[in-house]
């Protein structure tokens, strides 16, 4: 789809590419910018348009974060996201940790060697409340500065996020019964979800892909195993099936059991950002909606959508059905500003995937 603005820059309903074609041919509109492609009407104004609902998602992740621009249908089953526009911003958080390590390093040696060039100031050494590294806050600014862009080519009038990735409640403690809420139709469906971005889509056994998975004992709960984070592993049905009532290390594999207590370090990472990207889209001005990545895979697996980072987003909230669409996912990746930057943070121009 094609973004729009009136004769003064206002947002209006995105068109397609062909109505884009034949409103630049007739001479009713100009090229605003390029990519993504924003065009300008020369006879129209909002105050004299019809604009239906549109909702801006984001899933926020660790490498690559999905936005997706979505229209509101309510239905009698419920809401109804139509995707207009979906992207994907590749994050250079490492990159600007790469940078962050080589400054330090040239500190030090300008002190080693008795360089200074002012007088050191031990006492202001302090951390801020609320501070992130400037590895992840690169991550904050990747998101903000889209949804900035998008809200001021679009006229969105909501904002959902993907706040909580998993639910920690669930994780550390999967014995809870009686009428607490993971009674309800998403129970299991955070621990899957930690499970599968742990081990990266990948039989932790036979490390294979692209087959259904399931959730692999490492003790056996026959042999007194528990249902805890760190005693569970992905496991296709062949391998699960031959492992039996063994433990990861008797069935030839101890590599598991280790992988299981590592901290996962992208989910850490998105979790450190994940309030501050919210008090961030604040500014956009616009009310936001939070929820949990549980219910984002939940919602993907019941309306039987593809996994990319840009259609997670579509299936963020509360929703009785999406509708993908067959749109191309426009490609963005964030390039620094130099290696000395405080940030190091500038989205450049996109590129259509193939």
């Amino acid at each position: 789809m094609v973004f729009v603005l009136d004769q003064k820059k206002h947002p209006l309903m995105p068109c397609t590419p062909k109505r884009a074609r034949l409103l630049l041919k007739r001479g009713r509109a100009v090229v605003h910018r390029v990519q993504p492609f924003v065009i300008r009407l020369k006879d129209r104004r909002v105050e004299d348009a019809a604009l239906q609902p549109l909702a801006l998602k984001v899933d926020p992740g660790s490498k690559t974060t999905g936005i997706t621009l979505a229209r509101v249908e309510q239905t009698e089953e419920g809401v109804v996201h139509h995707a207009v526009f979906l992207c994907e911003v590749s994050h250079r958080g490492e990159q600007v940790h790469a940078h962050k390590v080589t400054q330090r390093n040239a500190r030090r040696r300008r002190r080693c060697v008795n360089l200074r060039y002012r007088a050191p100031r031990f006492d202001n050494r302090r951390i801020p409340g609320g501070w992130l590294p400037p590895s992840l806050l690169s991550r904050v600014g990747n998101a903000v500065t889209w949804a900035h862009r998008l809200t001021r080519w679009s006229p969105a009038n909501r904002i959902e996020v993907e706040r909580v990735r998993f639910d920690t409640q669930l994780l550390q403690n999967p014995e809870i019964s009686g009428t607490q809420y993971q009674q309800g139709a998403r129970a299991g469906w955070e621990t899957r979800a930690y499970i599968l971005i742990k081990y990266e889509y990948r039989c932790a056994y036979c490390r294979k892909t692209g087959c259904p998975f399931e959730l692999d004992h490492i003790l056996p709960r026959s042999r007194g195993g528990s249902e805890r984070i760190t005693n569970l592993a992905l496991a296709c049905h062949g391998c699960n099936a031959a492992k039996g009532n063994q433990t990861a290390l008797e069935f030839g594999h101890p590599e598991v059991e280790v992988q299981a207590k590592r901290p996962l370090k992208d989910a850490a990472a998105v979790n450190a950002t994940r309030f501050k990207l919210v008090e961030a889209l604040r500014g956009c001005d616009l009310p936001i909606g939070t929820w949990t990545g549980g219910r984002t895979r939940w919602n993907r697996a019941r309306f039987g959508v593809e996994k990319t980072h840009a259609l997670d987003a579509l299936c963020i909230g509360d929703l009785a059905g999406v509708r993908p669409g067959k749109l191309r996912t426009l490609t963005i990746k964030a390039t620094g500003r130099s290696k000395d930057s405080r940030v190091g943070i500038r989205c450049g121009r996109g590129r259509y995937a193939a």
